[in-house]
């Protein structure tokens, strides 16, 4: 099978002006420490996590699969908890990647958990967080939901509209219970980041706006209620953002809320939650912020703007998600096979696809791949990574240099897998859903089973 090795040059520009693939690296066996697991090392030209061989891993869990290096996930609620100081709090946003393991991992690191359905509070339950240490969010929370998180006693509830407000005051008065409510402010901040990963602008679902004045109006509806304690407000403006600056911004015109409330009712928050959406590096163009100047911006961000409104600085709050998870995964693949076409590229299919990873068809999200089972001193050849959907779009890694003697029955690896991929998956095709193994010290158990083709007939009742 012949194989085009494709160097960078103006013949890849002139074709596709509008999609560019980078460079070659030069060295296709080198692993960016950014981008892949805290655990991930090359050992004979194998690439193995958390000390385990990735041979070994696709022979006893099959693929596709998600490896998570557990001591990668442990050590980054570590810097989180280290970086934001005791003083501030952590919750981890298990949307990111929620299972059993990973919650009681991050409770025994010190962080809160916050959860956005009935399914992931029942999750975190299960996992034995305490309830006083769960956030309980969502723009259309059911009300057997909020019923259960009152019933629960989560720590926060936090509200996202009017209706949402009376139905908990509703089932706070009826229960005798009193759950401290965050507002969630809308701030009119356009973030930097892909459409769809933006939460924050005055056109979305998400919470009260300020400038229509909804925001100072849900404070008064929450304090009006003596079933209900106000505990402060919520600001979330994205997803993948890789500075300060909306953060700044945002702040500024929740601080602005901060002033009216005291003024109007004489109170002081007592929490200011800004929220996640902390940025990770996905390919070496990347420059993800450290944890501890995240942190030391949003600090001092909280803490002039309280000084410059001559209010007393509320708790902070952050929910981390991807940059927890994010990196401490990677996807293993079976190659299937592997077609030139027209001498513009390589597609390379796998044994996956849209299913497990959805984010490249959906935010058109790059990644970083490599090939994990052997070593190669093979040129560069430019590829394009796809699943094995009845779809076009269905495409892992849109660009990514790959051995030219890559052949069917090797295994690649998709770094950065841990956040919204096994999340998001599907049945589509009624392919069933990769299992996820923890790593560590050398061996892998199961924290996720894959699913089976006995589970998607036991659903289908016809």
């Amino acid at each position: 099978m012949s194989r085009v090795a494709h160097p960078a040059g103006p013949r890849y520009a002139d074709v596709l002006p509008a999609d560019h693939p980078p460079a070659p690296p030069a060295d296709l066996n080198a692993l960016h420490p950014a981008i892949w697991p805290r655990g991930a090392r090359r050992h004979g030209g194998v690439l193995t996590i958390g000390g385990m061989d990735a041979r070994d891993l696709a022979e006893e869990f099959g693929t596709p699969l998600f490896a998570c290096d557990e001591q990668d996930v442990r050590g980054r609620c570590a810097d989180y908890q280290d970086a934001f100081g005791p003083d501030a709090r952590v919750f981890y946003a298990a949307k990111a990647f929620c299972s059993r393991a990973v919650l009681r991992w991050v409770h025994e690191a010190g962080l809160g958990v916050d959860v956005c359905t009935g399914g992931e509070l029942e999750v975190a339950l299960s996992a034995g967080v305490p309830p006083s240490m769960i956030t309980m969010h969502g723009n259309n929370k059911l009300p057997a939901e909020l019923a259960r998180a009152v019933e629960a006693g989560v720590g926060h509830i936090v509200a996202d509209s009017f209706e949402e407000i009376a139905r908990l005051a509703y089932l706070a008065d009826t229960s005798g219970a009193r759950p401290a409510v965050l507002v969630r402010v809308t701030t009119g901040v356009e973030a930097h980041t892909h459409e769809f990963m933006a939460t924050a602008h005055d056109d979305q679902k998400f919470g009260f706006p300020l400038a229509s004045g909804a925001a100072d109006e849900a404070v008064r509806r929450v304090l009006a209620s003596p079933a209900l304690e106000f505990a402060g407000l919520h600001s979330h403006i994205g997803s993948q953002i890789f500075d300060t600056a909306g953060f700044e911004v945002a702040a500024h015109r929740v601080i602005g809320l901060a002033v009216r409330i005291h003024a109007e009712h004489g109170v002081a928050i007592a929490e200011l939650d800004l929220g996640g959406g902390f940025g990770v590096a996905y390919t070496p163009e990347d420059d993800a912020p450290e944890v501890k100047s995240l942190a030391q911006g949003l600090k001092s961000i909280v803490a002039r703007e309280c000084r410059d409104a001559g209010l007393p600085e509320p708790r902070l709050t952050v929910e981390p998600g991807r940059g927890i998870i994010g990196p401490s995964t990677v996807t293993l693949y079976e190659v299937g096979t592997v077609k030139d076409v027209d001498g513009l590229r390589t597609y390379v299919s796998v044994d996956g696809g849209m299913s497990d990873n959805i984010r490249t068809a959906l935010y058109d999200a790059s990644y970083t791949c490599c090939l994990a089972s052997r070593s190669s001193g093979a040129p560069p050849m430019l590829s394009r990574v796809v699943g094995r959907h009845c779809e076009s779009g269905d495409i892992v890694v849109r660009h990514c240099y790959l051995p030219a003697d890559l052949a069917p029955g090797d295994l690649l690896a998709v770094a950065g897998t841990g956040a919204y991929c096994r999340s998001l998956a599907s049945n589509y095709n009624h392919l069933t859903r990769p299992a996820v193994a923890a790593v560590r010290d050398g061996t892998a158990r199961l924290i996720v089973r894959r699913e089976t083709l006995d589970d998607l007939l036991s659903l289908d009742v016809g």
